[in-house]
């Protein structure tokens, strides 16, 4: 009823853009009623213009066709018999076309035998079309198409059945040769085609009328799509006028309530008594009515409804594919960019620069980040997708790509991989080589694959710095006794004050809370260090004088020392920086028990809601009607330590705040963090890294022994952060190079050989992402955390 509405009002609009003045115009739009009584009467009233003959003889007869015979066929149809109508044959509406009655709107319904047809024999059996709808074609568009004025869609598209519109049916429809056949004069034109106007009642993006990409909405209900597929929202220029709602009922809102409370009501009981977690086999006691409205159950879709699984796959599949690069001499291909956090910006302005030879996808849960991300960059499409929860998607989109980059958690790397290898197409990613994705290297290697890693700042710049200077150091004959790499993301020393952390996050909190959790392995003073986590081994250093920083190792630094080609019997670390305090504090909402990995009941989503210090209380087992001015005193007497219990504090976990239930302590703080701590407009990032590479030369060269220092500062800007552009740059460089050709190795890849470093160098040189470098004689006390 409400599209019927809407397209009659539309159809008087598009008219009028065209030239014409119809009874039309008097209709409105399905909300400007108080109920569908009212828009009724106006198409009475209009109908009775019609049938005076009010319509202009140079849009000649017009026809509405009406597709399928369900209640949304019926409904509309019922709205149309309020105007002067005759329902003709679909063999008739050619006829009526060109030479029915101007005083009266013709109409025909359209069903399943009259526009399909099957392809080898032009025949249509109804049991056959229903085991092999692919074997069948729809002749709409050639043999009723150009005699329709006004396309009333009822039918929702199923996977494999042919389309009642398609794209070639759009570009032949909307050309002159199907204008009606009418007498002009001055102030009456001649319509530029016959097809006017289409309401898609079903609101299936791509579905029955594929061109139809995008549903219109109430604030917004038409759109003109032109014989190229371009949509405009506009009732003016060239095309055909779209109408797609998809919450049609919204606009009639008290009718449609009552109407659907009327249904629904008698079926409420059984609603109620039945039990979800139950499958639908022991819900015996449900009539058919609701069991065969259930779309899921228990996290599945129910039989009747599974194909909309394979329907979602087909669609995306299809606007991906249709995603083309702009017209080049040469098409580099196609990249598939996974997250559309932090870093992606930066990716994506290196891969769409130049020439637009690369057509890039951006996949993300929230697909809010993506959207924006496709706005902000030419030749990027978005597209929602849980990776972890939607495996079928993701290979799909995979499928569809030369390249993948993954910028998301480290944890769902080796699932990306997986799923890479199995598709056999080429990844990317800034995150650090784990056991499962080395163990994924020989099928890698078998499938033609390159999985490249550690293509980020720390890992991936620091590779290739490092590498840069331990192969000159061996190409002169001397030994490498003693490596120390430390590097950190923090804030620039003017706005690092302002939190008891002195940090503010320019990627994922959980993740870099987690990397602090990691156990350590490092070489210092000649012994092998393996106890511990990150934490437990902080350091200050002085190699940034002016700055007071720490360190802490990172993972096991000793893996390493085979990869770079070298044997130091002195020390082997790599840190990362932080100011000073850091890891205490971190090590204090550890305690507290706030970086736990493990789901809590009261975190769970459908738990009641909890503040902080409900939450933190509950941890300590502390009574969590404490007042918060003695609350801080409880902490310290937890940690033992007054000053950390301030920290603990000023972070905002002994307030009133409402946690945000994400199932684990981790998640749930980190997600607060993540709102406490940014970076405020005008603030900005840093990157520091250090390499200080101790060297001993062959007795014969009578050489003294170095210290090699290789630094880098970087700073955020108000296009990107420091993190971001030093991660995503290394990243988007390496994408390009396995797009050309220039990594041609499979496998499991890093950045470690000269033909891949080298000209990532040279190219981030150009990026301004340039080292100094140094060469010490002097002892440099401490060398392990300097």
């Amino acid at each position: 009823v409400s599209g019927m509405f809407n397209i009659l009002h539309g159809l008087g609009l598009r008219l009028l853009a065209l030239g014409h003045h119809t009874p039309f115009l008097h209709i409105g739009l399905a909300h400007n009623y108080r109920d569908s009584a009212a828009g009724m009467q106006a198409i009475r009233d209009a109908g009775y213009e019609i049938a005076l003959g009010y319509m202009p003889d140079s849009i000649g007869p017009l026809t509405f066709v009406f597709t399928g015979s369900g209640n949304v066929s019926q409904g509309a149809q019922e709205v149309f018999r309020a105007l002067p109508y005759e329902y003709v044959s679909p063999n008739e509406l050619r006829d009526a076309a060109l030479h029915g009655d101007k005083r009266r709107i013709y109409a025909t319904v359209m069903r399943r035998k009259d526009y399909l047809r099957r392809k080898d024999n032009f025949t249509f059996i109804q049991s056959d079309y229903e085991c092999h709808p692919e074997q069948y074609m729809s002749t709409f568009g050639t043999v009723y198409a150009p005699y329709t004025s006004v396309l009333i869609n009822g039918i929702f598209w199923a996977v494999n059945s042919p389309r009642v519109l398609s794209l070639p049916d759009l570009k032949s429809l909307l050309t002159e040769n199907t204008a009606p056949l009418t007498t002009t004069r001055p102030g009456c034109p001649r319509l530029p085609h016959r097809l006017l106007a289409i309401c898609d009642i079903s609101a299936d993006p791509c579905g029955s009328i594929e061109f139809m990409e995008e549903c219109t909405s109430i604030d917004a209900p038409f759109a003109l799509y032109d014989r190229y597929n371009n949509r405009r929202n506009s009732i003016e220029g060239d095309g055909v006028l779209m109408c797609s709602i998809d919450n049609m009922p919204a606009q009639i809102p008290r009718e449609a309530t009552d109407y659907f409370g009327e249904r629904l009501l008698p079926y409420v009981g059984e609603m109620l008594t039945s039990v979800a977690s139950r499958s639908l086999d022991e819900e015996s006691s449900l009539s058919s009515t609701i069991s065969d409205a259930i779309i899921a159950s228990n996290g599945k879709l129910t039989p009747p409804y599974e194909y909309i699984h394979s329907l979602r796959i087909r669609r995306l599949q299809q606007a991906v594919r249709s995603h083309t690069v702009q017209p080049q001499p040469r098409s580099r291909g196609r990249v598939l960019v996974l997250g559309a956090g932090f870093v992606c910006g930066p990716v994506l302005g290196n891969l769409t620069r130049g020439d637009g030879s690369i057509a890039v996808t951006v996949a993300s849960d929230i697909k809010q980040e993506s959207d924006l991300m496709a706005k902000m960059y030419p030749n990027v499409m978005s597209v929602g997708l849980n990776v972890k929860h939607n495996r079928d998607q993701l290979a799909m989109l995979v499928e569809e790509h030369d390249v993948v980059v993954s910028l998301l958690p480290w944890t769902l790397h080796a699932l990306v991989a997986e799923v890479c290898i199995e598709k056999r197409k080429n990844m990317v990613t800034s995150s650090y080589l784990t056991p499962q994705i080395e163990a994924l290297h020989q099928s890698a290697v078998d499938a033609g694959v390159a999985i490249v890693m550690e293509m980020g700042v720390d890992p991936g710049l620091d590779h290739l710095l490092a590498m840069e200077c331990i192969d000159s150091i061996h190409s002169s004959g001397g030994e490498v006794t003693s490596f120390v790499s430390l590097c950190g993301g923090i804030p620039a020393p003017e706005c690092a004050a302002d939190n008891p952390l002195r940090y503010k996050f320019s990627w994922s909190p959980q993740g870099m809370l987690l990397a602090g959790l990691q156990p350590v392995r490092y070489l210092e003073n000649g012994n092998i260090v393996e106890e511990g986590i990150s934490w437990d081994h902080v350091r200050p250093i002085t190699c940034f004088p002016g700055l007071q920083l720490e360190s802490y190792p990172n993972r096991d630094s000793l893996s390493y020392s085979s990869r770079y080609g070298i044997n130091p019997n002195k020390h082997f670390v790599r840190g990362t920086i932080r100011y000073q305090g850091f890891a205490a504090a971190s090590t204090s909402l550890k305690r507290l028990g706030l970086l736990d990995q493990h789901q809590l009941p009261r975190l769970l989503a459908d738990a009641p809601a909890l503040t902080w210090r409900e939450f933190v209380c509950s941890l300590m087992e502390a009574n969590d009607s404490t007042p918060t001015s003695q609350l801080r005193d409880v902490v310290a007497e937890y940690l033992g330590s007054q000053s950390q219990a301030l920290i603990v504090e000023q972070l905002g976990v002994l307030s009133d705040d409402k946690v945000y239930q994400l199932g684990t302590p981790i998640a749930s703080l980190s997600n607060y963090l993540a709102t406490k701590l940014v970076y405020r407009s005008g603030e900005r990032d840093m990157i520091l890294l250090k390499h200080l590479i101790g060297v001993s030369w062959p007795n014969e060269q009578g050489r003294p022994d170095e210290i090699h220092d290789v630094s880098l500062v970087a700073y955020g800007d108000a296009q990107a952060s420091a993190m971001a552009r030093c991660v995503g740059s290394p990243c988007s460089i390496a994408t390009h190079m396995v797009l050309d050709g220039e990594i041609s190795g499979k496998g499991v890849i890093l950045p470690l050989s000269k033909d891949i470093y080298a000209p990532m160098l040279n190219r981030l040189s150009h990026m301004g992402i340039t080292p100094q470098k140094r060469i010490l004689h002097e002892a440099v006390p401490d060398v392990a955390y300097s």
